[in-house]
């Protein structure tokens, strides 16, 4: 358990005080009265020296509470406090109290792993066998992920524990070329008729760092047809197709070749709509077509099935 507390500046008499002596770390099951045995005593600390600013001291303590008083129960609760002592080792009473739920955690998962895949970045770890609980109680893994190097997470999901033997989470709201950390945790839910559920978290995973790049072509355009015009003008065949939806799409490329010829792009630039006319045929040959797309970053997909057309 993680206790922060502000340490105090001044005595009860409004004196300001350079150091303070011994806390002590109090806890119990029920309202404390008084601390009683403390179950840890943090050292004295200076506050403050002639040559040094006065500002604001925040001290820390982690308790590891034992197993026996665990319970996955909503009525469940530790009750924690501190009592700051002077050099004389007398105190003003007892702080703020808090309360915590003594919900058991289970321990992270030891395989989290990230890979990159064209429909977003996918989490992949073992999930243990459900262990047994009590009615209102459940477990979930949640997921973060944080640019490399960046203090501020973003929630991707929970994935609650079940009988399932693999775990996965795929996260398709992120950019490409950037590179995130993500990281795993436990978290024990209990619910609470009425009231909002509790929610315990337990320990995280090592960050895994995956770099987004954007190696995945985008699909590969279909429903292509090719049909010919000409009497009475200079001829051509106009090429259309079904468009691909990639919301990074930056246009196609058409290929075309005669029989038993290879195929060559007919395009310069990207074609931008998923049509095309081919004003370069002529009288009496016969053409095969298939058209490509292309991302943002250039990733090209794999050529359409091919369209034969004929120049009468």
């Amino acid at each position: 358990m993680n206790l922060v507390w502000t340490v105090p500046a001044k005595t009860t008499d409004r004196q300001l005080l350079r150091d303070v002596g011994p806390t002590f770390i109090c806890r119990g099951l029920e309202d404390l009265k008084n601390c009683g045995k403390p179950v840890a005593t943090t050292p004295p600390q200076i506050l403050a020296t002639s040559s040094t600013p006065r500002q604001k001291h925040e001290a820390t303590y982690v308790d590891f509470l034992p197993e026996s008083t665990l319970r996955d129960s909503p009525d469940a609760m530790a009750t924690y406090a501190v009592e700051v002592l002077n050099q004389g080792k007398r105190g003003a009473g007892l702080s703020n109290q808090a309360k915590v739920s003594l919900a058991h955690t289970l321990p992270p998962p030891t395989d989290f792993q990230a890979k990159v895949s064209s429909h977003g970045i996918i989490l992949h770890w073992t999930c243990p066998s459900e262990p047994s609980r009590e009615p209102g109680v459940r477990f979930v893994y949640r997921v973060y992920r944080s640019l490399a190097g960046a203090a501020e997470r973003t929630l991707i999901g929970d994935v609650p524990i079940s009988d399932q033997r693999d775990c996965l989470l795929t996260d398709a709201n992120f950019e490409w070329q950037k590179t995130y950390e993500y990281h795993a945790e436990t978290v024990t839910v209990i619910e609470q008729p009425g009231r909002p559920a509790i929610q315990v978290e337990g320990d995280d995973t090592p960050d895994v760092r995956v770099f987004a790049d954007d190696v995945f072509p985008p699909a590969v355009p279909s429903g292509l047809q090719a049909v010919f015009s000409g009497p009475g003008q200079k001829p051509f065949i106009d090429l259309i197709w079904a468009p691909v939806p990639d919301a990074d799409l930056a246009g196609y490329n058409v290929y075309r070749h005669e029989p038993g010829g290879t195929p060559a792009r007919l395009n310069t630039e990207p074609v931008r709509t998923p049509a095309y006319r081919d004003t370069s045929v002529e009288t009496g040959k016969t053409y095969l077509f298939s058209v490509s797309s292309l991302d943002l970053r250039g990733n090209e997909s794999a050529r359409s099935e091919e369209a034969s057309e004929s120049v009468p």
